[in-house]
């Protein structure tokens, strides 16, 4: 009899193991699905919200921490490239492109507000100005030859505006510097690849 109450306890005792150990497993596999329908909601609000469906790009795109929210400010990365094309950022420049940000809705407290705040404190990655080349090529290619041009206008008219800001020396001169020129030329690039 004691066999077979030890043989009980020990069966008793493994079951008890075996269900713990599978509510574990279980538990675990709970929250990689739902990591992986969190993730899969996030690439859909991004992409809805910056109208882009190529998966490489969205992966870009949430590499650098960019939601729904924030990628609007994805928008004012040639701005801010053009802003700091020099290595430093005039107090017109910074102005041109908070009027810009305005333009487009972006409260100074939201979260691409408090995104754009950062890139006017200090420069941003280069990877972001990588990451936008991505997106711009992404969208132009979901966009027919008519938005194509408008988009490209309006972005580098916007662009232009930022590096013509600082102006020349007292008023004289080219508005715009040799660094900014290069950045004109290099987000206008994007456009025809």
């Amino acid at each position: 009899m004691a066999d077979s109450n030890r043989d009980e306890i020990l069966g008793d005792r493994r079951r008890a193991l075996e269900e713990e150990f599978f509510a574990r497993e279980n538990q675990k596999l709970r929250q990689q699905l739902r990591a992986r329908m969190e993730s899969q909601a996030h690439r859909e609000g991004l992409a809805k919200a910056s109208g882009i469906s190529h998966p490489e790009v969205l992966d870009h795109l949430v590499k650098l921490g960019l939601d729904a929210e924030t990628v609007i400010a994805l928008g004012l990365v040639p701005l801010i490239d053009v802003a700091w094309a020099d290595g430093k950022m005039a107090d017109r420049e910074r102005l041109a492109v908070l009027s810009a940000a305005r333009q487009k809705g972006i409260d100074d407290a939201s979260p691409a507000g408090l995104l754009l705040a950062s890139w006017l404190s200090a420069p941003p990655p280069p990877k972001l100005s990588e990451v936008w080349i991505d997106y711009v090529r992404a969208l132009c290619r979901e966009l027919d030859p008519k938005e194509r041009t408008e988009l490209r206008d309006d972005l580098l008219g916007r662009a232009r505006e930022v590096a013509e800001a600082a102006g020349g020396f007292l008023g004289l001169g080219s508005k715009v510097s040799s660094h900014e020129q290069e950045e004109l030329a290099r987000l206008e690039a994007a456009f025809e690849a």
